[in-house]
């Protein structure tokens, strides 16, 4: 149908109509940069954990890859996160090594890296060298784990360090999509059994503004103030238990949607990613009986754009689900309908007309270029139309511009369509429509290109 109509379409052209070109939709689940799901403290093509278990520990050296065929979500973004300890071992000579090594394997996978660096956990404490420093701690010696004061100026000023010196070397990298904000409690997930007031929440939360001013920033969720205050500043938000449906108390039921709607921070979305973690692996998920539907619906009204499923097996019988689920999570760009002159003259301009319709539940975050493409075996010429498809949300959009037309244009071209990357302007994002080429463009018709009048 598509084609007859484009023929239709460029015969009456000749009579000085348009080309109209409504492109066929079709229903791939799409491997598209800055969403989907996550791998976690590995790469793509690497060996998934066993179980219902995880590792906490970010990876230190190259993984090797599983001779066997992986089971797992295509992605575009490994999530890896490292403790202190691990890090910064000796009072100043932090590891960023393991860092760099990571955003080289994640490249090498055809991923982006996002990134948290952790105070401590329960199995990981606070570097030898801290402790030992005269900061002050909170809970009793002999205690299991060493809880520091968060409103001590010696942590301030040792973590400030820290997360100072990874802004400097990593803002504006473009191997790196996100990074959280991460500065107290176990893991840094923003909450601990001795928890300082707001002022020093926020001195910790200002030096992740400081530091990351063009990478986009995940607030986490625990705390309300301090989420309040860290997406009220440019930071997109994540929480760590996606899933959890205990009967007497949960997140999804109990915690999640108040905490939501308090908050305010229910239009984020529309500027800032939403990203979640599984509160266990969906096998525990399934083990427990939780109800899928539910839990993925619940994501998607969030408006959730990538998920960490912690690099655990899909449930065999869920896959279909998770499909589903991964076209509608994220921005899933569809042209419905391109408009264009068969003819134009070179050095003059053309009118274009799309309609695009944002199938998914969020924007896209970075500045791709709408780009429109004469190609012919001769050469190209590209035209970058004015729209800022960030703004593209859930829905539809017009884009009717009169643009440009390049000099060089004379003869038969093929007219042809992509989002490029603003870095390498090379296409750099599948749509939702048939029509791809090898080299990631998207053919929509013939157009000749004719002298200036």
């Amino acid at each position: 149908m598509r084609n007859i109509l484009a023929f239709l379409a460029v015969a009456g052209s000749m009579f000085g109509q348009t080309v109209v070109v409504h492109p066929q939709r079709i229903n791939d689940v799409l491997l598209n940069p800055g969403m989907g799901i996550q791998t976690f403290q590995r790469f793509n093509g690497d060996a998934l954990n066993s179980g219902l278990s995880w590792s906490e520990e970010g990876p230190i050296k190259p993984i090797v890859p599983s001779a066997a065929p992986v089971d797992f979500p295509g992605t575009t973004i490994s999530y890896c996160r490292w403790f202190w300890e691990t890090l910064e071992p000796e009072q100043g000579h932090i590891r960023w090594d393991i860092v760099d090594m990571a955003l080289k394997e994640a490249a090498s996978h055809g991923q982006k890296l996002a990134i948290r660096l952790m105070p401590y956990d329960q199995k990981h404490p606070l570097p030898a060298w801290y402790r030992a420093s005269g900061a002050k701690r909170l809970n009793k010696e002999g205690d299991p784990i060493w809880e520091p004061d968060f409103s001590d100026p010696l942590y301030l000023k040792y973590w400030s360090e820290v997360v100072k010196q990874a802004g400097q070397r990593y803002d504006g990298d473009s191997r790196l999509d996100t990074v959280d904000i991460s500065s107290v409690g176990y893991w840094g997930e923003g909450w601990s059994d001795y928890m300082p007031a707001f002022q020093y929440q926020k001195k910790l939360i200002d030096i992740w503004l400081a530091a990351f001013p063009t990478t986009h920033l995940l607030m986490n969720f625990d705390e309300p103030d301090a989420l309040r205050y860290g997406t009220a500043h440019g930071a997109g938000w994540r929480f760590d238990c996606l899933g959890d449906m205990r009967t007497k108390w949960s997140a999804m039921l109990d915690s999640y949607p108040e905490q939501i709607v308090r908050t305010g921070i229910g239009d984020v979305w529309k500027k800032n990613p939403v990203s979640m973690e599984t509160c266990g692996v969906p096998g525990s998920w399934k083990k427990h009986g939780w109800d899928l539907g539910y839990i993925l619906n619940e994501a998607l009204r969030w408006h959730i754009t990538s998920l960490n499923v912690k690099s655990s097996p899909i449930p065999p019988e869920w896959k279909t689900a998770f499909d589903e689920f991964q076209k509608r999570m994220g921005y899933r760009f569809e042209l419905r309908r391109f408009e264009y002159p068969t003819i134009v003259h070179a050095g003059g301009t053309m009118p274009l007309k799309m309609w695009w319709v944002n199938t998914g539940v969020a924007p896209v975050y970075d500045p791709y270029i709408l780009a429109v493409q004469f190609h012919s075996d001769s050469g190209d010429a590209v035209i970058e139309a004015p729209a800022d498809v960030r703004k593209w949300l859930p829905g539809d959009a017009l884009v009717e511009e009169s643009v440009p037309v390049p000099a060089g244009i004379q003869g038969d071209y093929r007219i042809r369509i992509a989002l490029l990357d603003p870095r390498t302007h090379k296409p750099a994002i599948r749509l939702g429509i048939a029509g791809r080429t090898p080299d990631g463009w998207y053919d929509l018709g013939a157009i000749r290109g004719e002298k200036h009048l």
